[in-house]
């Protein structure tokens, strides 16, 4: 092989090993064993296996990014349909990039400040900020919670994304479109000023 094969080959078996064991059930000598190459040929390339995982971690989240961002782009305008497009990229790369979901959902390794869910979480709410902000406009809601509500929305998807990962009770267009009646009823019927009543005296 190759430099550049031997690099995208060890990029494909430290991802499934990671998906199916994790980060810390996974050794460099497993992924040298299934890549039927010496522990210095890793080392040579990824400088480890903390490399390894970060360079995985980094395509995953770039090409959920890249899904989520190219469907937004196709439906600019109609604030439903954006929602709609958003709730279905991320639930096509749960189902067509398996393994790479269940890397981005699991803790990331000790240190590490990227490439957690959390993070991947608050990328994607970026995506949607702008989208929101001009929606509480249009609504005469305050845009500058747009942010809170767009990890809210982004929340709302992801976990239950893993969910119909695990169980496929039912079919992707479903669940999308529960999501989706949840977040637009939800949005339709929100309080300027919400406030805990439970907390309000009087």
């Amino acid at each position: 092989m190759t430099g550049p094969q031997r690099r995208q080959q060890l990029i494909e078996v430290g991802r499934a090993l990671f998906a199916e064991r994790g980060f810390e059930g996974t050794s460099v000598e497993q992924i040298s064993e299934a890549a039927d190459v010496s522990k210095p040929v890793i080392y040579e390339h990824f400088g480890g296996k903390e490399g390894l995982y970060a360079v995985v971690v980094d395509r995953e989240i770039q090409a959920l990014l890249g899904q989520i961002t190219d469907a937004l782009t196709e439906h600019e305008g109609n604030a439903r349909a954006l929602l709609e497009a958003a709730a279905m990229a991320l639930l096509d790369y749960i189902e067509t990039s398996t393994d790479g979901f269940r890397i981005l959902v699991r803790d990331s390794p000790p240190g590490q400040s990227t490439g957690s869910f959390a993070s991947l979480i608050s990328d994607i709410a970026t995506q949607v900020e702008h989208i929101l902000a001009a929606e509480f406009k249009r609504r005469r809601l305050d845009p500058k919670t747009a942010p809170l509500y767009a990890q809210m929305l982004v929340g709302m998807v992801a976990i239950p994304g893993g969910w119909w990962l695990d169980s496929r009770r039912m079919k992707k267009e479903d669940v999308a479109a529960h999501l989706v009646n949840l977040a637009w009823n939800g949005l339709a019927g929100m309080e300027a000023r919400p406030v805990l009543r439970s907390r309000v005296k009087g």
